[in-house]
């Protein structure tokens, strides 16, 4: 065969690879009460246990789509929620403040979006029966507003997430286990909040697994961040990664 021929073939082959690797990972628009969102998807196959991600106050950025490539590569097929709108990414803390605001305010509508999260992922082909929930800052609070609705993901796992329980809701409906990582020095959520919480779950006998990190303060995951904490950081990856091997198996 000439060299010509294998070179073409070379090259077909590399474009196919990059034809299904660009399959793999996808936007995905969809509506919630008629209002567009914009996920992100990234499949490892149908019978994958599924990871959906909730976001921090930043809205869907390139931090939760970095997190969702480093599980695909672990074989999980995961859905990056959004909770804000398409395109709604703010970049000032008063439009941060005012987008988790209203939803920390309406929590029929943060409920009604989390949920959509789970039926999207579905709808994307993920095995949401072996799946679990996780979530970063405001995500975290997204997450717990999950389990608290009853849902069936087999567990729910937050990243120096919001702690608090709103006053007409408990954790009497959660069904799977929890994994909460907090940092110590975290000054927008006290460590009296993360005790707090600790007394509810127990009060409803749910699983869980609480872990501070001394020193960590809030959004010590963020790599780049003023607030990175290394140590915690590599840590709370390490016991999330556990975390979800022992709750995804099948």
């Amino acid at each position: 065969m000439a060299a010509t021929s294998y070179i073409n073939i070379f090259f077909f082959l590399l474009s196919a690879i990059l034809t299904i690797t660009t399959a793999q990972a996808k936007s995905v628009l969809y509506h919630v009460n008629k209002i567009a969102y914009e996920g992100y998807a990234l499949s490892a196959g149908k019978q994958a246990p599924a990871v959906i991600i909730f976001h921090d106050w930043d809205g869907l950025t390139a931090y939760e789509i970095k997190r969702a490539e480093m599980l695909k590569k672990m074989g999980y097929s995961v859905f990056a929620a959004d909770l804000f709108g398409k395109g709604v990414r703010p970049t000032k803390d008063t439009d941060r403040r005012q987008h988790t605001g209203e939803l920390y305010k309406d929590r029929v509508k943060m409920r009604a979006l989390v949920q959509a999260a789970v039926d999207e992922a579905k709808k994307q082909g993920m095995n949401t029966k072996n799946a679990i929930a996780m979530g970063y800052c405001f995500g975290g609070a997204a997450v717990l507003e999950l389990a608290r609705s009853g849902s069936n993901l087999k567990g729910f796992a937050t990243f120096h997430g919001g702690l608090s329980t709103p006053n007409n809701q408990d954790y009497s409906k959660t069904k799977g286990k929890l994994l909460i990582m907090h940092g110590s020095a975290d000054k927008a959520i006290k460590m009296s909040d993360f005790a707090k919480l600790a007394d509810e779950l127990e009060q409803y006998k749910i699983p869980h697994e609480m872990i501070s990190y001394g020193g960590a303060q809030h959004a010590f995951t963020v790599f780049g961040g003023e607030r990175y904490h290394k140590d915690a950081d590599q840590k709370s990856w390490r016991s999330f990664l556990d975390f979800l091997k022992k709750q995804t198996k099948s």
